[in-house]
């Protein structure tokens, strides 16, 4: 992944950046790839998501029912807290790219939590009274089932081996309808399906010339297969 930076070649003068950006999409897209891509490329600081830190999360994946709802917590608690600290940074810190927006953790609860459980949640969720700052920009990687089961089988994180196909789905599905709605910052919906943002040079440096055109409103990207 070094080789992609190190060869790739934008001239930024002049050009007016998204002071923050949150890379969005389901597990096993690329999110927090091109997150960290984007970091690098542009000297911004990266917030990313721990679920390397989420007690409950192996327990969650071997049987979601009995650990449902403190893995939810856990990760509800984990983001409030992480833009807390965004939204207090003083005007002239770095700029910032995150690998999530906050209000996709009620996407993620009604798709694992029962309704009793939704009802805890919702209750813990509202009176966080979370205040996240709003994106300049909103990038939301799109896959279908098979690229993202494929994706994560080449990875081979050991602990993601563990998702089902049922919850992965249910999940995708649940992202392409929030994000159907979801009106809260410029929106770029990529179709990722036929995109290598981890090591292809020509892929991430025409999908960052495209961000780069954005300034407001709902766009796609979607490049071909012969990209």
């Amino acid at each position: 992944m070094e080789a992609v930076f190190d060869e790739l070649h934008l001239d930024l003068t002049n050009v007016q950046l998204p002071r923050y950006i949150a890379v969005e999409g389901c597990i096993g897209v690329g999110k927090t790839t091109l997150a960290k891509n984007i970091a690098r490329l542009f000297n911004y600081d990266v917030l990313l998501e721990q679920p390397e830190e989420n007690p409950f999360l192996a327990r969650f994946y071997q049987n979601p029912k009995t650990a449902a709802l403190p893995t939810q917590l856990f990760f509800l608690f984990q983001r409030a807290n992480q833009l807390e600290s965004l939204r207090q940074a003083d005007i002239f810190e770095p700029v910032r790219v995150a690998d999530f927006l906050i209000e996709k953790d009620q996407l993620f609860a009604q798709v694992t939590l029962d309704d009793d459980e939704l009802n805890i949640y919702q209750q813990v969720y509202d009176r966080l009274t979370i205040n996240a700052p709003r994106p300049d920009l909103v990038i939301y990687l799109q896959a279908p089932l098979d690229v993202l089961v494929d994706r994560i089988r080449q990875r081979g994180v050991a602990i993601e081996q563990q998702i089902s196909t049922d919850y992965l789905k249910a999940l995708n599905d649940a992202y392409t309808h929030f994000f159907h709605y979801y009106d809260g910052a410029p929106l770029l919906i990529v179709n990722a399906k036929d995109l290598n943002l981890a090591s292809n040079r020509d892929h991430f440096k025409q999908l960052v010339e495209y961000v780069l055109t954005i300034k407001s409103g709902r766009h796609y990207y979607n490049p071909t297969p012969a990209l």
